[in-house]
């Protein structure tokens, strides 16, 4: 009896120390589906293989074989294809680093526990249905962003190829053959770009839950709220927020360094004194070009919008703070509190316009809106306990971090100037702009 007993308590802590796992009637249903019919599935051995051989097929063959032997030396000048090395190159890196990431985040946590479905369960109604229809339309979000770039790459690859600029009859015909490599060449363009859009797109969606969370918890200002439910509910948003900079900080890193080196080689080579620019040759590589910045900033506005959402909660904790103290002030002195309202000075925006002025419309001012900031006449929690939870707010900032470094405007703007500053020296080195 005794030895069922202990055999049961420890498969109940084991069960509890194994990973969260996927189950096949759930939220993510449809994703599993599409990351299967991707072939980025990595749930079993044979979905790892079929994985691992296609991203080594489409990743790595196809582009080398298309820069090597579809060379074409001889063709004309609308043909030429100077700048097709750093088109590869750089597609298939940030795949190559996106695939590994991703790979890892899936093997290591499972789908559910890497995108926190199961965390869900202690969250409100209105975060949980929000995350949910988010996840569904993150699949919408990925095909607006590669779509365009997948027509415009479909329009160069056919006219490149009808036009009979590749004469290298592999498989006897050369009608034949041309087709067979425009269509690798087209799935692994198309496969690179989803693989990097994707990962970007799930930092994305990681990301709206925090949003979502944080919008959810600034309504604690609005009832008389508990100092110690407060502080530890921010406390699991700063950990939530802490994982997700911990997970993600080295692919965010490593993107922008890669994605950086990409745009000046590119830079380098176009401004050189005998290159020829124009749609033909260079079209490929500024198509390329928006494809890898556009998720570079995919990753970036979504890392400062969350921040901006984190640090807003100070000015809100501060805000509900002094109407806490006026109102408790006025019932002290004898005057009679406003109950209707439940507050103890009119509505007025950040900027002193009357709240008909449409102050706080915008979307990143959804926190720091004193619309959303009641007072209560019979305020039982005291000016220490209030005061002590708005300096902790001050000085325990949320927000991403990459190794440190907070991803905030501030971040932004340095590194805007920073690349800015080294675009004008090489531009200074090659052209002569000073």
């Amino acid at each position: 009896m005794e030895e069922n007993n202990n055999r049961e308590s420890l498969m109940e802590r084991n069960s509890k120390l194994y990973r969260s796992q996927s189950h096949a009637y759930d939220e993510l249903k449809s994703f599993r589906s599409y990351l299967r019919w991707m072939c980025v599935d990595q749930s079993s051995m044979a979905t790892s293989c079929l994985s691992w051989a296609m991203f080594v097929l489409l990743g790595l063959v196809v582009p080398a074989v298309s820069h090597f032997v579809l060379a074409c030396s001889s063709c004309d000048s609308r043909h030429g294809r100077p700048y097709d090395g750093v088109v590869q190159l750089s597609l298939s890196s940030v795949a190559t680093l996106s695939f590994v990431c991703l790979s890892r985040f899936v093997r290591k946590y499972g789908l559910r526990r890497f995108l926190f479905f199961d965390k869900l369960w202690d969250e409100s109604e209105t975060v949980r249905s929000g995350y949910t229809n988010q996840l569904n339309s993150s699949l919408k979000l990925l095909l607006i962003f590669v779509l365009p770039c997948f027509v415009a790459e479909c329009a160069y690859k056919i006219w490149w190829y009808a036009s009979g600029a590749s004469q290298i009859p592999f498989l006897g015909n050369v009608v034949l053959s041309d087709t067979v490599a425009c269509i690798l060449e087209l799935c692994s363009w198309l496969y690179r770009t989803i693989v990097i859009f994707l990962v970007c797109v799930l930092f994305h969606l990681i990301c709206h839950l925090q949003i979502l969370r944080l919008q959810d918890f600034a309504r604690v200002f609005q009832v008389e709220s508990d100092v110690g439910s407060v502080l530890s509910e921010h406390l699991r948003i700063r950990r939530h927020l802490r994982i997700i900079s911990h997970r993600y900080r080295g692919f965010v890193l490593c993107s922008l360094i890669l994605i950086t080196g990409s745009q000046f080689a590119s830079l380098l080579i176009t401004t050189k004194a005998h290159a020829v620019v124009d749609i033909y040759r260079a079209g490929e590589l500024a198509l390329c070009s928006i494809t890898l910045v556009t998720g570079l900033l995919i990753i970036l506005r979504s890392a400062t919008k969350i921040t901006h959402k984190a640090q807003a909660v100070t000015s809100l904790a501060a805000k509900w703070h002094i109407c806490a103290t006026l109102d408790t002030v006025d019932a002290t002195e004898g005057e009679i509190p406003r109950f209707d309202s439940g507050q103890v000075f009119p509505v007025v925006g950040t900027d002193g316009e009357s709240d008909g002025d449409g102050a706080g419309d915008e979307d990143e001012d959804e926190l720091d809106n004193t619309k959303l900031i009641p007072a209560y006449a019979h305020n039982t929690i005291s000016f220490q306990k209030r005061q002590a939870l708005v300096t902790y707010f001050e000085n325990n900032r949320a927000g991403i971090t990459v190794y440190g470094f907070t991803l905030d405007r501030s971040t932004l703007h340095s590194i805007f100037g920073v690349e800015l500053a080294l675009v004008l020296w090489l531009l200074g080195k090659t052209v002569g702009i000073s």
